[in-house]
């Protein structure tokens, strides 16, 4: 089992196939399952200072969720906690419903394939254990099960034998969607008080009416099909229509990477070929636990339903959100953005023409979750933060990537336009960006796409982002790869200088720190950049590599400004082959 702060993942199913559907997860993994239970237990009772804490529980739909449940209600009933099970939940959801209780543990593998599954766990901020306390709870699990005998074994799944399925409390689900409908009016408006907030959706609602608005989702059998989408989304006057809508039949593959948006942008074009005035224009696939939702829009232009990718949707948002903020108040101050390292630099020109600093964590959502609260510690409006690299957006006060914001950092983009009190939210950026002149009202998403930096950049699901390696210390692989890097760049250095490339510096990740490397690059498991610049030290690429945390790959990528597909392909294919020579 892979064990991170992010969360622990592996292959449930008794059969050991990746893309198996089955429900069977064998006693073998009905023991972790206890553990797993055991070891929470045991950790939130002192985390909570109570001997009988609450602690609400949720699965994704996978098939293998339920019989993990079962086993872990078990083993935190046994340990003395009060469990609320809310049987298919959102992430997003259980994790705001989460601030009523003590904690809360969620079944999910998220986007991995279907056989998989894991485990997150939180207590009531609304995300996942930040590092040191996810520390304590993986230490605390490894050590049970080192010391379990095969005696304590067969006594465990003999009980677990006779324990019956439980079903989903009706009631407390209901509670935990209007928990979370609630509090997903505070994420879209960054408003507290409820009268702010309807304010804000009064405006969106408004505009929707005058200029309406359908959006496609493929729930793709996702727990978002047991969510607050339809409700919430018809409550402000747009039409939400979702297909693959069953919770519990996933009927493609879960990540929602431009492979798998095609089923979304077909229902689109679909819909534009019997009305060319079809009100349908944006679309969004959420993965299996329902936290991040990639987006697919009409494009006017070219009349095509088109695929945005991940980096380009978290630039969108940050582009909305920063501009939102200044829509509110024209003169916010210390606005700041935190992502994980391989983000796109496109990002950072987006932040410095809207004023807000960028600051870089290591991959990994509760790594960026918790720099932004870092950072707001220190006096900083992180209103968005994120994984370009993964899609979606993290808007605050929420901890976890979340659909509904991402479409409505979109809607407040497309909605709140021009008045007669001030700029809408694209005038802002077109204006703080020097671009005024492609500012005109009657806009479409496909107008703002294309004022966004343009930069080209490996997408993470293509085969050529994921190596294996031979090397367990990865730290001393980046060693040799350091040698095997300068030695190369050194060689090369005239044809790097045509490409406009000049210099360079390597950046290090772990945690929530990126500290510029000196003559030691082993940092271990955490993430590397080299960061390449022009001619007038300015910064043009990047390379970057780290072993994943949640599944057994070496991943790549590279970042390059411009529209520039072949100098990315070429420095990915350098790195590559760098990296072969250091894996010795």
């Amino acid at each position: 089992m892979i064990l991170s702060a992010s969360g622990w993942r592996k292959i449930f199913t008794e059969d050991k196939d990746s893309e198996s559907s089955s429900k069977e997860i064998g006693n073998n993994n009905k023991i972790l399952s206890y553990l797993i239970g055991e070891t929470f237990a045991e950790y939130i009772k002192t985390a909570a200072g109570k001997t009988n804490p609450e602690v609400v529980i949720g699965t994704d739909t996978r098939p293998t969720g339920a019989e993990i449940a079962r086993v872990i209600l078990n083993a935190c009933s046994c340990n003395n906690l009060k469990c609320i099970y809310l049987g298919y939940a959102a992430a997003p959801e259980i994790m705001s419903y989460a601030k009523n209780f003590d904690g809360f543990i969620y079944i999910s593998a998220s986007h991995n394939p279907i056989g998989h599954n894991g485990i997150k766990f939180g207590l009531s901020n609304g995300g996942v254990l930040e590092g040191s306390e996810a520390r304590k709870v993986i230490e605390s699990f490894k050590a049970k099960c080192r010391n379990i005998t095969e005696e304590e074994q067969n006594k465990l799944l003999e009980k677990l034998s006779g324990i019956p399925a439980v079903g989903a409390a009706k009631y407390y689900k209901k509670q935990s969607l209007k928990s979370y409908e609630k509090f997903i009016r505070h994420v879209i408006t960054g408003c507290e008080k409820p009268a702010a907030q309807k304010v804000i959706l009064n405006e969106i609602k408004k505009s929707v009416k005058k200029n309406k608005i359908s959006i496609f989702c493929d729930m793709n059998g996702s727990a978002r099909a047991a969510s607050i989408d339809k409700k919430f989304l018809s409550s402000l006057k747009i039409e939400l229509r979702a297909f693959n809508d069953v919770p519990g039949n996933i009927v493609h593959a879960i990540i929602p990477e431009p492979e798998n948006l095609i089923h979304c942008a077909n229902r689109m074009q679909e819909a534009h070929g019997l009305n060319p005035d079809d009100t349908g224009i944006l679309g969004y696939m959420p993965d299996c636990d329902g936290d991040r939702g990639n987006i697919v829009y009409w494009n006017e232009k070219t009349k095509k339903a088109e695929p945005i990718t991940a980096q380009e949707v978290f630039a969108l948002c940050i582009m909305a959100e920063l501009s939102f903020e200044l829509w509110k108040n024209s003169s916010a101050k210390n606005l700041a953005v935190a992502v994980n390292c391989p983000t796109s630099m496109r990002i950072n020109e987006i932040a410095s023409c809207l004023g807000a600093e960028v600051f870089r964590a290591e991959v990994g959502e509760a790594n960026v979750v918790n720099l932004a609260r870092e950072k707001r510690n220190e006096g900083f409006n992180v209103r968005i933060f994120g994984e370009g690299s993964n899609g979606g957006n993290i808007t605050y006060p929420s901890a976890v990537r979340d659909p509904v914001a991402t479409i409505f950092a979109i809607i407040k983009l497309l909605s709140l336009r021009d008045t007669k009190y001030g700029h809408g939210l694209f005038h802002i950026w077109c204006q703080k960006s020097g671009q005024e002149a492609k500012y005109k009202d009657n806009f479409t998403l496909a107008d703002i796409l294309e004022t966004l930096p343009v930069y080209t950049t490996t997408g993470v699901s293509e085969k050529r982002a994921v190596l294996q390696v031979k090397m367990e210390d990865k730290g001393k692989l980046k060693e040799n790869f350091k040698a095997e890097f300068e030695k190369s760049f050194n060689e090369k250095v005239s044809e790097f200088n045509n490409y406009g490339i000049y210099s360079w510096k390597c950046f290090l990740t772990n945690g929530t720190k990126e500290t510029e490397a000196g003559e030691n690059w082993n940092n271990g498991n955490g993430g590397l950049k080299v960061l390449f610049y022009d001619k007038e030290q300015k910064p043009f690429a990047f390379i970057w590599m780290r072993p994943s945390g949640t599944e057994p790959v070496f991943r790549v990528m590279c970042d390059v400004k411009g529209n520039n597909p072949d100098l990315e392909k070429k420095l990915l294919s350098w790195e590559t082959e760098i990296l072969q020579r250091a894996d010795k």
